[in-house]
C-alpha cells in the first residue's frame, strides 16, 4: 500500500521527503541524500523499465499507472511515493490510482504566488512562462500534473476516506516540530500503528533538515534533481530561499493579479487571500 506525498511542484514535497527518510530510515536522525531513495517517485522509470513500459509515451505511462503500483505492492507492504501527478481518470478507464494500492496521501500545497517564482527558477523559465503552466496545466516529464488549481482539488477526493491531510508549506517552515509530529501521528494511524515519539531522533530531524543545511549538503554532494540552466548547462541549486521567498518583492503585478484572479477560490479557501 502507498502513502502517497502529492503537491504542485515547489510546493515543499523535497523538504518534506528529507524529513520523513530521517526519521524513518536513519538511525539517528540525521538527514543525509543517501536515505532519501526509500521515499520513491511516481511515475518510477525503474518500475517502468523492468514492466517493459516505454517511457517516452505519455499514454502508456497513464494505462499502466496501476500496473505499475501493482509492482511496488508486491514489494512493500507500506511505501512512501513522492507525485506530482494529479489524481485523474484518464478517459474514465484509466484511474491514477485507488483504493486497493492507496492507504493515504499527505497534501502539500503552498502559496501559488511563490510557487511561480521558485517553478521559474527550477525550470529556467520566465515567470510568464511558470505562471502559464501553473494556470494551464502542462506535461512536465510525463508527469501528468495539471494546473496548479486541478491537482490541489484532485487530492480532496481522499477527504472522504480520512485519508488525506493537509499540509501547507509555510506552517511547516514556521513551525517544523508542531507540523511534523502531525504528520508523523497521521502515518501511524493509517498504519494502524500506536503513535510513539522518540524525541532525539525528530531533534536531529528538524537540525539537519533546515535550509541552510540542506543548501550545504546539495553544494558537497551531487544531487540528482538538480536542474541545468538551458544555455549554458550550469546547475541550477535545487534549494533556494525557500521559505523566504517573497512574492511581493519579486513578483509583477499583473501576474499577481492573474493568478489570484484565476486561483481565487483555492487561495481563499487556503487563507492565501
Amino acid at each position: 500500500m502507498i502513502i502517497w506525498l502529492a503537491s504542485y511542484p515547489k510546493s515543499g514535497n523535497t523538504l518534506l521527503r528529507a524529513m520523513l527518510s530521517a526519521y524513518l530510515f536513519s538511525k539517528d536522525g540525521v538527514f543525509d541524500f543517501e536515505f532519501l531513495p526509500n521515499i520513491k517517485q511516481f511515475p518510477n522509470h525503474d518500475i517502468m523499465d523492468d514492466l517493459n513500459i516505454n517511457v517516452d509515451d505519455k499514454n502508456e505511462i497513464i494505462k499502466n499507472s496501476i500496473r505499475c503500483q501493482e509492482y511496488f505492492d508486491n514489494k512493500n507492504s507500506v511505501g512512501f511515493v513522492k507525485t506530482h501527478t494529479m489524481l485523474f481518470n484518464y478517459k474514465k478507464k484509466y484511474p491514477f490510482t485507488n483504493l486497493d494500492h492507496t492507504l493515504g496521501v499527505i497534501y502539500l500545497v503552498r502559496d501559488p504566488r511563490n510557487v511561480a517564482l521558485s517553478y521559474a527558477r527550477h525550470l529556467d523559465i520566465s515567470i510568464e512562462e511558470s505562471v502559464k503552466f501553473m494556470t494551464t496545466g502542462k506535461v512536465i516529464a510525463n508527469d501528468i500534473q495539471g494546473n496548479w488549481s486541478e491537482n490541489y482539488q484532485s487530492w480532496k477526493a481522499l477527504r472522504e476516506n480520512n485519508k488525506y491531510l493537509l499540509i501547507k508549506y509555510e506552517e511547516l517552515i514556521l513551525n517544523p516540530q508542531d507540523v511534523f509530529i502531525k504528520i508523523l501521528k497521521f502515518i501511524f494511524r493509517l498504519r494502524n500503528i500506536n503513535f510513539s515519539l522518540d524525541k532525539n531522533k525528530l531533534d536531529n530531524v528538524i537540525k539537519s533538515t533546515t535550509l541552510d543545511n540542506l543548501k550545504n549538503l546539495e553544494k558537497n554532494n551531487d544531487f540528482k534533481e538538480s536542474m541545468k540552466t538551458k544555455k549554458e548547462g550550469k546547475k541550477i541549486n535545487f534549494f533556494d530561499k525557500g521559505g523566504n521567498r517573497d512574492w511581493s518583492k519579486s513578483l509583477d503585478k499583473n501576474l499577481v493579479n492573474k493568478i489570484e484572479d484565476l486561483l481565487k477560490n483555492e487561495m481563499i479557501e487556503l487563507g492565501y487571500l
